[in-house]
């Protein structure tokens, strides 16, 4: 029995940190730092890369996709340091990914998780966030359309498990994908409708 509330505590442990990790708004804190505006009024309102990139400062772009692929990156490794249960490591990385969704301090409002979703794979499992990544650039490459790369990298990456033998992690990206996807949704109507914006062009403000 303590043994079970021990991993019960540790689980919940796990939870919370890799929430509070996923949940730093990096777009947001960097373009105020950088007198770039409120990212919530720019563009699409999004706090992720690409939204940051419509401010025209692409250092602040950059910096917010690394910085946001960091977070769930550390979360998983931090978690594999220092209690290295796998459960516990899928859980960092699920909580990581919701943290970056649904910060709590920003009114559960945050990023759509592509980055945050590579890092994590990075982390995961690095030949298949390798294969995420150029998946991702590749299909944005092509259709000039960054969250068309993301759907494709976020559709493909089982794919890249199964090839790479990394079977137990289907199931984690498989719920991250579903996300992906719903926190897509409007892009799937514009890509649909062939309003989608293209990379580095500027959204109408929110």
């Amino acid at each position: 029995m303590p043994e079970l509330v021990t991993a019960t505590n540790t689980l919940l442990l796990v939870a919370l940190g890799g929430y509070l990790l996923g949940a730093i708004p990096f777009g947001l804190i960097i373009t105020r730092m950088m007198g770039l505006g409120d990212l919530r009024a720019i563009g699409s309102g999004n706090i992720g890369a690409t939204n940051v990139l419509r401010t025209g400062n692409k250092g602040a772009a950059a910096a917010t996709l690394i910085l946001d692929g960091a977070k769930g990156a550390v979360a998983v490794l931090l978690v594999r340091a220092l209690v290295g249960a796998d459960d516990a490591i899928q859980l960092a990385a699920l909580a990581a990914f919701l943290g970056h969704l649904y910060p709590v301090w920003l009114g559960f409002k945050g990023g759509k998780g592509v980055a945050t979703f590579l890092g994590i794979m990075l982390a995961l499992a690095w030949p298949v966030g390798l294969a995420c990544c150029a998946t991702w650039l590749l299909g944005a490459f092509v259709t000039r359309i960054s969250s068309a790369g993301a759907l494709l990298a976020a559709a493909v990456a089982p794919v890249w498990l199964i090839l790479f033998d990394h079977d137990t992690l289907l199931v984690l990206t498989f719920v991250l994908t579903v996300l992906i996807y719903f926190r897509h949704a409007a892009n799937l109507i514009r890509i649909k409708a062939g309003t989608e914006p293209k990379i580095g062009r500027k959204k109408p403000q929110a």
